[in-house]
């Protein structure tokens, strides 16, 4: 079996061949870590021919901070604010995926009340919806178009406001707790939640109508960056990447994990409408499309939260919250649909401490990236700006 060291240094030499391979007629150019279109520390080494991108060579680690490491340090209750800072623009499914997890090692996910449940989902769908505001208006921006990005943070804004309002924090939450929640939903949260959706729905409506038919967007977007559904199976790709492709697979569907079974939604996947199937403009729809699915179950959730499942002045969301969590020894894989796909976390539990043994964290982001190079190679260099930004990353769930 090939170790970890020799597999280093097998893929250094590989690099240093494929640099030195370079011809007198192609050019070496590093974009990023300082690039605002890689969004984050990211650095691309090109090797280029003109204006043809010949080969990518990506260099991870500029924002690496041992999240693995940490959380073999700490219980597994101190980890949770860790964890929002995977994927930051996503915290509460972060939590929310760790959560499940342990919960299902101490074996009381079936005793959790309905009201918790019900707002885990309608934090998480929130917090969804803020996503991929920024993955859509900074996608316009990487491709010339400033409006939509202004329009999308507008609305993320109000967003943010609410979480703030539930949670205490703008954006690394530590609200979903092992058990339970932090506190109740503030009061009144519904019915303001249920004003932001009607004052929504129409602004999502002019964000489709402002790029999706836009001449300029659909051909920089449109049949480039064509990924077919075996590759992006080949490569672990998972959320829109993995639709935008024609596969429909959504854990919150295939899983039916916590309420999700119980509401009413689609799963919006690529047709090729303006190009390919697969390409850079399918991604951009499945998202926008899975945000007008998100408003839906946020709707759901409201009837119940305001219906069946109201508060009432003895819930207390915090009384299944262990003051010590006690694992039995095993190992135990848990999974969860993200923003940008399948976030998912391996635990190598011990005996007698509430210590994990070991925590691996499976992140979207690092599969979807890989990616790339399949992609980006032979295409032009203003096209793998498009590329990079439909795949979504976040260099705090890349390099973790």
């Amino acid at each position: 079996m090939i170790s970890i060291d020799e597999k280093y240094t097998q893929g250094l030499r590989d690099y240093e061949a494929r640099i030195n391979s370079v011809s007198s007629q192609e050019m070496v150019i590093n974009m990023g870590p300082q690039h605002p279109s890689t969004h984050g520390v990211l650095r691309l080494e090109l090797i280029t021919d003109g204006e043809i991108v010949k080969d990518i060579i990506p260099h991870l680690g500029y924002l690496h901070r041992c999240f693995d490491k940490h959380a073999e340090s700490i219980n597994y209750t101190k980890t949770i604010p860790f964890t929002d800072r995977l994927d930051y623009l996503a915290s509460m499914n972060n939590s929310h995926a760790f959560v499940m997890g342990v919960e299902r090692m101490l074996g009381i996910q079936d005793k959790i009340p309905k009201r918790i449940e019900y707002i885990r989902v309608l934090v998480c769908e929130l917090n969804r919806i803020a996503s991929h505001l920024i993955a859509i208006g900074t996608y316009g921006i990487d491709i010339g178009a400033f409006t939509p990005f202004m329009w999308c943070f507008r609305d993320r804004e109000h967003i943010m406001n609410m979480l703030e309002w539930a949670s205490g924090s703008r954006m690394l939450y530590n609200y979903i707790w092992i058990g339970g929640l932090f506190y109740d939903l503030p009061v009144n949260f519904e019915e303001r939640c249920l004003e932001f959706v009607d004052y929504f729905k129409p602004k999502l409506q002019e964000l489709d109508g402002l790029l999706s038919n836009n001449e300029i967007f659909i051909q920089r977007t449109a049949n480039i960056g064509v990924l077919p559904a075996d590759v992006a199976i080949n490569y672990g790709c998972s959320g829109p990447m993995l639709r935008a492709s024609g596969i429909k697979w959504d854990l919150r569907r295939v899983d039916g994990y916590s309420v999700y079974p119980e509401i009413e939604f689609d799963i919006p996947v690529g047709k090729g409408e303006m190009g390919s199937l697969g390409d850079c403009w399918d991604r951009y729809k499945v998202r926008v499309d899975e945000v007008k699915e998100s408003v839906r179950i946020i709707e759901q959730c409201l009837e119940r939260l305001m219906g069946d499942f109201k508060r009432t002045v003895d819930f207390d969301p915090r009384a299944l919250v262990p003051k010590k969590v006690n694992l039995k020894a095993q190992d135990y894989y848990v999974r969860a649909e993200n923003p940008k796909g399948e976030l998912g976390f391996y635990f190598v539990t011990a005996e007698k401490t509430d210590i994990p043994r070991r925590v691996k964290a499976r992140g979207p982001s690092f599969n979807n990236l890989s990616v790339l190079p399949e992609l980006g190679r032979g295409v032009l260099f203003a096209d793998l700006i498009a590329i990079l930004g439909s795949i979504d990353i976040v260099l705090g769930e890349v390099d973790r």
